[in-house]
């Protein structure tokens, strides 16, 4: 799944490039795109008492983005289990046809009170909606 979107002037710094903490904003921006075209949109998903807090981020910044450059932004899952969820992105400067950053994120799947649950047992139906886009990655 490919997320597009434009930088905008107020993301770069004083090097007239994307601040690097903006990148986790762009990463999060393209993860509720994904869970929205599988089906599963972040409001929805805590509406059933599904939480996906964030546990961790890896980012390998490779080349910069610019104001007005266009980012596309490959989201798949790497990993899955049930109860914790990798997804991987690469970001690609449509503008300069290099890539800007590699990286992921690592979530868990909770109750509305941070517990720890597996969607396996307390939502079979999203759970088989992760598994066929994690076979759809492979």
């Amino acid at each position: 799944m490919t997320y597009e979107r434009k930088v905008n002037y107020y993301e770069t710094d004083a090097m007239k490039i994307v601040h690097h903490s903006n990148y986790i904003r762009f990463l999060e921006e393209a993860r509720l795109f994904f869970m929205d075209n599988m089906g599963l949109p972040y409001y929805k998903m805590e509406e059933e008492g599904i939480m996906i807090p964030v546990l961790g981020v890896n980012c390998t910044y490779k080349n910069p983005s610019r104001f007005n450059d266009i980012l596309e932004i490959d989201v798949k899952i790497k990993e899955y289990t049930g109860v914790k969820l990798i997804i991987e992105y690469k970001v690609i400067n449509k503008t300069t046809s290099q890539i800007s950053l590699i990286g992921e994120t690592k979530h868990c799947f909770t109750d509305n009170n941070l517990k720890p649950i597996s969607l396996k047992k307390v939502k079979p139906e999203m759970n088989e909606i992760f598994e066929k886009e994690l076979e759809q990655a492979k």
